[in-house]
C-alpha cells in the first residue's frame, strides 16, 4: 500500500466516483481505477459499492477511509515541517470546529494567519458530535480543534473564553419587547431543533429541562444557519450561540435568562508546530467576551 493509493480511495470517496476524482487528482481516469483495484486486491475486501448513483464506501470502507485520512495528515504535516523555512509556512493545517461555535472569531484569526503565511494551505470543517471530534482529536487527525469544553476535555486544552446562547424568535412574536426573554415564558413553544447526536441539541434539552420546560419539536436541521432562518419565518424559536446568527437576523434575536453559555477551547495536536500555535495565538486574541457579567455554563 501506498500513499497515493490512500489519496486516490480519498479522493473517489469524497467525489463519489472516479471520473471526478480524477478531475480533482488531475490525473488520468484508468489510474485512479487501476490504483483503487489494486488496493482492493491488495487488502482483499471490497472498499467501494457500485451503484447506479456512483460509488460508495462500503462499512469496511469508511473504517479504512478513517485510518487513510490520518495516515495522509501525518504525511502532509511531516512534508511541511521538512519544507517549513525560517521565515515561511507551506503545507497544510487540519482545523475542525464544533458545529457553532467560534463563527465570528475563526475567520479573524484564519485571515491573519494566511496573510502571515500565505503559501499554507488551511482546511476547515465543521462537526456536530462532540463525542466525534473528541475521538479524532485522541487519534491527532487534526492539528487544531476548537470546540465546547466537556467532561472528556483534555487535561492540555487551552481556554479561550466564553460562547453566549441566545434565543430566535419569528417576525411579531411577543417577547421580542423584551430585552432579555425569561426561558419559563417559552413554555409551550415549537423549537427548531439539532441533529440528536449534536452537542447544540445537547445543549438545548439540558437547558430546557433545567427550566422546567418539555421541547415541542417542529424541525430538526444540521446547521445553525438554517435553524435561524426557520426560526426567523415563524416555524419555532431556536437557541445557537450568539456569534453563529447571520447578517440580517440579528433584530430577532434576544439574551435569556438565565444565561447560558459554555466555555470555549482549542486543542492542539500531540507535537504541534508553528502554524498550529501561530492559530492558537490568533484566537487567543479575539473577543470571546459573552457581555455579561454573571454567565452560568451548561455542559
Amino acid at each position: 500500500m501506498s500513499l497515493r493509493q490512500f489519496e486516490y480511495a480519498l479522493a473517489v470517496a469524497a467525489e463519489g466516483s472516479v471520473t471526478a476524482a480524477a478531475e480533482v487528482l488531475h490525473v488520468a481516469q484508468p489510474s485512479v481505477s487501476q490504483q483503487i483495484r489494486g488496493l482492493e486486491r491488495e487488502l482483499g475486501v471490497e472498499l467501494f459499492a457500485r451503484t447506479p448513483t456512483g460509488l460508495v464506501p462500503t462499512a469496511v470502507g469508511r473504517a479504512f477511509l478513517r485510518e487513510a485520512e490520518a495516515a495522509v495528515s501525518a504525511a502532509r504535516r511531516a512534508r511541511a515541517t521538512a519544507r517549513a523555512g525560517a521565515e515561511e509556512l507551506v503545507g497544510e493545517l487540519v482545523v475542525a470546529v464544533q458545529m457553532g461555535f467560534g463563527t465570528r472569531q475563526l475567520p479573524v484569526a484564519l485571515d491573519a494567519l494566511r496573510r502571515r503565511y500565505p503559501r499554507l494551505e488551511v482546511t476547515v470543517f465543521e462537526e456536530p458530535s462532540s463525542a466525534e471530534l473528541d475521538r479524532l482529536c485522541r487519534r491527532g487527525v487534526l492539528d487544531l480543534t476548537l470546540m465546547a469544553a466537556c467532561e472528556q476535555s483534555p487535561a492540555d486544552a487551552h481556554h479561550l473564553g466564553d460562547e453566549e446562547f441566545a434565543v430566535v424568535l419569528g417576525a411579531g412574536h411577543r417577547q421580542l419587547d423584551a430585552e432579555r426573554v425569561e426561558l419559563r415564558e417559552l413554555e409551550g413553544e415549537p423549537w427548531v431543533r439539532f441533529d440528536r447526536d449534536s452537542a447544540l441539541d445537547g445543549v438545548l434539552l439540558n437547558v430546557l429541562r433545567e427550566n422546567g420546560l418539555t421541547p415541542a419539536t417542529a424541525a430538526r436541521v444540521s446547521q445553525t444557519a438554517t435553524a435561524v432562518r426557520w426560526a426567523a419565518h415563524g416555524l419555532g424559536v431556536t437557541l445557537v450561540p450568539a456569534s453563529a446568527v447571520p447578517d440580517g437576523h440579528e433584530h430577532l434575536v434576544r439574551p435569556v435568562f438565565p444565561v447560558v453559555s459554555q466555555p470555549v477551547i482549542a486543542v492542539l495536536r500531540r507535537g504541534a508546530g508553528p502554524a498550529e500555535t501561530a492559530l492558537l495565538e490568533l484566537l487567543r486574541q479575539q473577543n470571546w467576551s459573552s457581555g455579561s457579567a454573571s454567565v452560568s455554563s451548561v455542559s
